[in-house]
């Protein structure tokens, strides 16, 4: 391949292609990339994991936090993708309660710690497009924090799966990043069930595999129920 459509095709893949580096707060987003989101490994790149088996799925990270955003519980918590999130799929997040005299810069959420909070999932009738993935072509996605989530401190992990590719095992792309989060104002519910990144997913899970023909009838993405307390 010659060496100038090689790196324009590159940059068309990169374009299409997209990371969460902020969040917002109170309607208002983070002025500055990279401040309660942990730098991720994509952050040039925009490349998604694509190995369900990596230790990548916790939080894609390339760089320790630094900064902490503060959400009341029962408030919403929202995350701005750098370019729209251009293929269609769902979007989750997760949840991981930060030990008590951890630092939350530092800590490495490995092991059953994480809980599903919330998910943007498909809308009937099927497609693969804007009308059955309400994300689909958005730069933010939200979810409210459980109002039962006790106060703490968090990791909230965004992820957007993409399903253009994957109509065979291995295919879907997976987008996604971790906030540093403090819930203010919480209850006392006791999240779960609790699952672990790696292993929450396999690469053969229906929820991470797409057919457009025929076109499934329903879909159910991957991984626990969301818990809401």
């Amino acid at each position: 391949m010659k060496p100038l459509l090689s790196l324009l095709l590159t940059a068309a893949t990169a374009h299409a292609h997209y990371h969460f580096d902020r969040v917002i707060v109170n309607g208002t987003p983070e002025p500055t990339p990279w401040t309660a989101v942990r730098m991720t490994k994509n952050y040039q790149s925009n490349a998604g994991v694509t190995d369900v088996n990596s230790p990548d799925m916790r939080c894609y990270q390339a760089r320790a936090g630094s900064a902490t955003a503060t959400v009341a519980a029962g408030e919403p918590l929202g995350f701005v993708a750098n370019a729209a999130v251009t293929h269609f799929g769902p979007v989750q997040f997760y949840m991981a309660r930060v030990p008590d005299g951890a630092d939350i810069n530092t800590w490495d959420p490995a092991g059953n710690v994480w809980f599903k909070a919330g998910s943007i999932t498909a809308v009937p009738p099927m497609g693969s497009g804007e009308q059955t993935w309400p994300a689909y072509n958005k730069k933010t996605v939200e979810f409210t924090i459980p109002k039962a989530v006790p106060s703490g401190k968090y990791l909230v992990r965004v992820e957007s799966i993409a399903l253009h590719q994957a109509q065979s095992i291995g295919g879907a792309q997976i987008y996604l990043s971790c906030a540093q989060v403090e819930v203010t104002g919480g209850g006392s519910g006791t999240p779960g069930p609790l699952v672990a990144f790696p292993g929450a997913y396999k690469a053969s899970d229906p929820g991470l595999m797409w057919s457009y023909y025929p076109v499934p009838t329903s879909y159910t993405a991957p991984g626990p129920a969301v818990w809401s307390g």
